[in-house]
């Protein structure tokens, strides 16, 4: 399958919108914390759910329309002339950071490289740009999120909790480039 990597284009838009952004799920990055007098510790344990389930995106669906505009770049894939994928960056000049906000492939062709593929060409991106950081934001439930950072170097860097407007953790994995 050939993926064509490119900008985003007003004719996108109508596209973008309908992708399906939930997922399904069947593990969860559980977290405890230890508070003590002198230490505190935070974990994370993958557990397993007792059921597959289907995770609902966590960004309003007005606020990820809204946000386009707004950001650095929107990168979109393209296979057979129809636009399958895409995901947002967003520069911090201050910390030679680009975070990826979004990334969303057409679910019938998910596990097909295509966000592989994005991320490989928000690296270039980032590099044109003179970051050295490149960060994935996800939610403790997106497994198949955590699955692709890891099996593509990205290490786990942090966490935020109540960062998603439904009041979940968010997870940080980043790669140097």
């Amino acid at each position: 399958m050939d993926i064509e990597i490119r900008p985003l284009m007003d004719a996108d838009l109508a596209v973008l919108r309908e992708l399906d952004h939930s997922y399904h799920t069947d593990y969860v990055w559980q977290m405890s914390l230890d508070v003590g007098e002198q230490e505190t510790s935070v974990n994370f344990k993958e557990v397993r759910l007792p059921r597959s389930m289907r995770v609902e995106y966590p960004w309003p669906e007005d606020w990820v329309h809204q946000t386009w505009q707004k950001r650095n770049s929107v990168l979109i894939a393209v296979v057979d002339d129809q636009t399958v994928g895409y995901l947002s960056l967003v520069k911090d000049d201050t910390a030679r950071l680009v975070r990826i906000t979004n990334l969303v492939v057409l679910r019938r062709l998910r596990r097909r490289q295509i966000g592989s593929t994005l991320l490989q060409a928000a690296e270039v991106w980032m590099a044109q740009q003179g970051a050295g950081l490149l960060q994935l934001e996800m939610q403790v439930k997106n497994h198949p999120a955590i699955c692709m950072a890891k099996a593509l170097g990205y290490e786990f860097n942090g966490y935020r909790d109540e960062y998603f407007p439904n009041r979940d953790i968010a997870l940080f994995f980043a790669r140097r480039i």
